[in-house]
Order: C-alpha cells, then structure tokens, then sequence
C-alpha cells in the first residue's frame, strides 16, 4: 500500500498571504522532487488565486461555491482529481479567508473518515500583521465589526501554529510586539515568522510543518449564528473582463491603477478591504497587484513586465460594505480606466454576494 498523502493546510483570514505562502511552499516541495498538488477554495468562481498557481506550473483544483466544510464531499472529489495523472506526495489546501471551525469540520473528518489515505500536518495559521494588531490589541478602529473580528480570532484559536507574515514590512520591535499579543491571546500556540513574498524564515515553517504527530485537535467552542453574521457583514465580489486596445498599454501600470481607484473609492465610502486583488494575463504572461487594507500601498506583488492590446483581467474584492455597493465601485473604475485608455471592456463574469450560513457537511466534536 502506498505511503498517505501528506495533507497540509493553511488557514487565515482574507488577505493573509495564503496564496503567497502555498506558493513558496510548492516551489521548496517541488525542489526536493515531491509532486505537489494544490486544492483552492472560495465562495465563487474565476478566483486569481487559482489562475496564478496554476500560471506557476502547479496542478490546482478549485472548490468553488461554498467553503470546504461546507462542501467536503467535493473537496474530497478535487483532491482524488489532483491524482489522475501522478499521485501527489503532498496536497497544500487554502481554505476560505472567512472560514474557521475548520478543525472539526475539516481535520477531523479527514481523519475519521480517510485516515488512512492522508496524514495530517499541522495546522498553521496566517496572521495579517495590519489587521491582526488592530483587532487583538483592541486599541483602534478595525473597520471590521466586532462579529467579522470573532472569525479571525477564531482563526488563531484552532491553530497548531500560528504564522506571522510579512514580516518584511515590520520593524523587530513591531513582530516583537505581534508576537507577545499572540502569546498573550493563543497561550502555548507556537509562532512562528516569515516573509512569504522574500521567503524567510521559510526553511524553518517548513521545518515544523513536516513534523508528525497527532495535529488537528483544538475543537472549537464556537457560536454558529455569530459566525454566520460576521461572515454576512462582508460583500464579495469576483469579476472577468477583457481589456483590448489599438495602443499597447503597461499591464502591471493598468493592473496598479485598477486597484488604487478602487481603493480610493472605497474610502471615500468608510468601506474596509479585508482583501483586494487583481491578476492580469496575456500570453502566458502574468501580473498580480493587491491591497490587504485601507491603511497599506497597493502592492505590485508579482510585476509581468509587459505591454499588450488585450488582456484579461480577473478582480476579487472582500470588502466589509454590501455587495451592491463594491459592484457598483468596481465596475465604475473599470469603465473608466477603460476610457481613459480607450480600450474596449468586455465582461465575461461579475458576481457579487454575501456569503450564506456555514451548514458543515461534517462536524465532529470528538479527537481522533
């Protein structure tokens, strides 16, 4: 029989660099000649997240429509998809960024029900430093309701580890000071620090994620209706457009732009971005800018460095403001950068929602 495959997720809340971190983790897996799979996961279609994995070389499969407790069944049927044509080694999941309770509708029915097909590495946790300060210090404004805060402290309740990123963009002093908030907040959860965009402190998260143990095991006392409503308070949106043009324009500059204008917009309507990303794509080449909140630069974070007269361009926005009003906001920025550049605008998919009531297909409140 084979050896099980070795199941890694991490967890987080939107804009937490998930993405990043999975990435830099599947290049340091796929150096040592493991074969890595990669199971996306969001509350709609067409996510940036799985067109940049897979603009990598990954093989990615996508849980769209419902988070992976609430659509285990599928996540389940995306994961034996992975191994159709080579058996991974490894599967690196990146759940919902609203998604917590994932221990017990997720790990543990992962082990009761298929323990012997996947081992079980730690639980890690991404910490946003931005946001993450704000709402654990309690000391200013979060722009996020105290019932869309309960969800990441969730998060960090659940987790086996709990990871501070980016932490290239913090002083010592200031990860000094994440850290003792967490250790004041998650007593005896480790933590660990790194850089998922330079990739250090990388070889040590790797380090402990391949640790084997039973991991998975903080059941979590957690209020369903509180949940429900925290994850309700944010507008989603996901939206596809073509871009085409008789001039060539800069890629990254239009990519950039689309998210600085959003981004003023949404100030300008005391509306917070838990996450705002866009990925441009031409040709096989790629370029991803993002916004992690009201007070942060929009980041180039992966620079295509081209120019072209068609493009398509995907925008996902986690936004605490009603889904109305984002559409509104994004689609007006988008006709008007469309204007200014005089290219044509075709839209190939816009959705706009709130998330609905988490119903777990699973939930085990017993350890394995």
């Amino acid at each position: 029989m084979s050896d099980p495959i070795r199941y890694v997720m991490v967890g987080g809340f939107l804009g937490a660099g998930k993405t990043t971190t999975l990435a830099r983790l599947a290049g340091m897996y796929r150096e040592r000649g493991l074969n890595v799979g990669i199971v996306t996961n969001d509350q709609a279609e067409d996510l940036v997240d799985t067109g940049l994995l897979r603009s990598m070389g990954y093989n990615v499969e996508e849980v769209a429509g419902a988070c992976f407790c609430c659509n285990f069944e599928e996540l389940m049927d995306r994961m034996q998809t992975l191994g159709v044509d080579e058996r991974p080694d490894i599967i690196l999941a990146e759940p919902v960024g609203s998604c917590t309770d994932l221990v017990a509708t997720v790990i543990q029915p992962l082990k009761h029900l298929f323990g012997r097909e996947f081992e079980v590495a730690p639980y890690m946790v991404i910490l946003k430093p931005s946001h993450g300060k704000k709402i654990l210090s309690a000391g200013s404004r979060t722009g996020f309701s105290p019932k869309a805060e309960y969800i990441l402290k969730k998060q960090l309740e659940e987790a086996d580890a709990i990871l501070i990123n980016r932490c290239d963009e913090l002083s010592s002093g200031e990860a000094d000071e994440l850290e003792q908030l967490l250790n004041e907040f998650a007593p005896g959860t480790p933590v660990l620090r790194g850089s998922a965009v330079e990739g250090t402190g990388f070889d040590g998260i790797a380090e402990f994620l391949e640790q084997k143990g039973d991991f998975g095991q903080k059941i979590l006392d957690i209020d369903y209706d509180v949940y429900a409503e925290g994850e309700a308070e944010l507008g989603w949106l996901n939206c596809s457009v073509r871009m085409r043009s008789d001039e060539a324009f800069e890629l990254d500059a239009i990519l950039v732009e689309i998210v600085e204008q959003i981004r003023a917009e949404l100030l300008r309507n005391d509306a917070e971005p838990a996450h705002l990303k866009t990925i441009g794509l031409w040709e096989g080449f790629f370029g991803v800018a993002n916004l992690i909140s009201s007070d942060s630069d929009v980041r180039l974070s992966l620079p295509s460095k081209q120019s072209c007269g068609v493009a398509d361009v995907i925008v996902n926005a986690r936004v605490a403001c009603s889904p109305e009003l984002l559409e509104q906001i994004v689609t007006d920025v988008l006709k008007q950068i469309g204007q200014q550049r005089n290219a044509d605008l075709e839209f190939r998919q816009l959705r706009s929602f709130r998330p609905g009531r988490p119903e777990p297909t699973h939930r085990f409140s017993g350890i394995e």
